[in-house]
């Protein structure tokens, strides 16, 4: 049996997100760590075209979106987020875009539900051409609300606005998504400086909050590093309007961005063919979900670059925070522990937790110029 065609099965026979713990109850209860770059893994597969990052692999060739899925929650993802980015595009394009949503939903849904542990899954909307045409609030929120029919169709767990650079539209966005009634997360694509307009991490996120998001955040263009910083701002921000029960989220960007014009990665002249130098290790990964923790944020996970590898990381990192390890974790153990058996600096942690590992690249600089 194919793997849609298993997929559209599991979905006839019941399979949902109902009777599991709720994302807030489960951000209340301890940590939730989120799953890679769905669409960004599957162009570098070869199953996306760069650019345009549109998700027909889910109709095309729905055993690499399986995979993918399966993958990351063998690494202890505890979401699944649809291979369903840009999906709204897909109707003025060759395939048609309800297909394409369908069958994100359908294999999804059976992935989480081949596991043994609780994975919940959420689809998300994400920015318009229509916002940026300057079309109206109207026009936009009726895009938003087309895609959140298959997600109410398909009873997600929850909801995500996500990528939005500009505040404005996401709040759009969030007013339609808590018409669901499902938990709403809401994150932004922005660095320190604010979103395109230059509306601050701190007024962002008390925006978001007041449209009705329970967890806001970032996502994708920067790096964790300025991730961190970002979010430590956002969290100032809602601590000081009196929202700090609003739970905070980061997913960033799987490179190192630490010379990133103020749009993120869109500025700088290895988008996207030249960022694998930039790579972040299993290291980065580890270290990062830690220092967002001690930051308040409870849910971790990555977007674009982020693959099993650093979700398995984040994982660790947690683990003791969520109550549970990730089923590649309860079989070979922690990667960090692999040569604990050895008399050698490598056996100890923090020969790899303080690492500053070689690029090996001599030519190349630790920075470029973007201008």
């Amino acid at each position: 049996m194919s793997a849609l065609a298993s997929a559209a099965r599991c979905s006839k026979t019941g399979v949902s997100q109902k009777g599991k713990k709720d994302l807030l109850q489960r951000l209340d209860d301890g940590v939730v760590v989120g799953d890679g770059g769905m669409i960004w893994t599957m162009e570098m597969k070869g199953y996306a075209k760069a650019g345009v990052y549109t998700p027909e692999a889910t109709v095309e060739h729905p055993e690499a979106v399986l995979q993918v899925h399966r993958e990351f929650v063998h690494n202890g993802a505890d979401v699944l987020q649809l291979c369903a980015f840009w999906s709204a595009r897909l109707e003025e394009e060759s395939v048609e875009g309800q297909s394409v949503n369908d069958a994100a939903c359908k294999l999804a849904l059976q992935a989480a539900a081949e596991s043994e542990d609780d994975i919940m899954v959420a689809g998300a909307v994400t920015k318009t051409e229509i916002y940026m045409n300057k079309e109206g609030k109207e026009k936009v929120q009726q895009e938003f609300r087309r895609q959140l029919e298959f997600y109410i169709r398909n009873d997600l767990a929850f909801v995500i606005a996500e990528f939005f650079n500009f505040v404005e539209e996401a709040e759009w966005a969030v007013e339609v998504l808590k018409t669901a009634g499902k938990p709403v997360m809401a994150t932004v694509c922005i660095g320190p400086d604010g979103d395109d307009r230059g509306v601050s991490p701190q007024e962002c996120a008390v925006r978001l909050a007041k449209a009705g998001a329970q967890v806001v955040g970032l996502n994708c263009r920067f790096g964790p590093a300025d991730a961190l910083k970002t979010i430590a701002l956002m969290k100032e921000g809602l601590e000081k309007a009196g929202m700090d029960h609003i739970h905070l989220a980061t997913q960033p960007f799987g490179y190192h961005t630490p010379d990133a014009p103020p749009n993120g990665y869109h500025g700088m002249k290895e988008f996207p063919f030249g960022f694998d130098a930039r790579t972040l290790t299993r290291i980065d990964a580890y270290n990062y979900a830690k220092e967002a923790y001690k930051l308040g944020v409870r849910y971790i996970g990555g977007c674009c670059g982020f693959e099993g590898r650093h979700v398995r990381s984040m994982s660790e990192a947690l683990d003791e925070k969520r109550g549970r390890q990730a089923p590649v974790t309860r079989r070979y153990g922690k990667w960090i522990d692999s040569f604990k058996s050895e008399d050698t600096p490598r056996s100890k942690e923090d020969y790899w937790l303080q690492m500053k590992p070689g690029t090996g690249r001599p030519d190349c600089p630790a920075m470029t110029n973007h201008k």
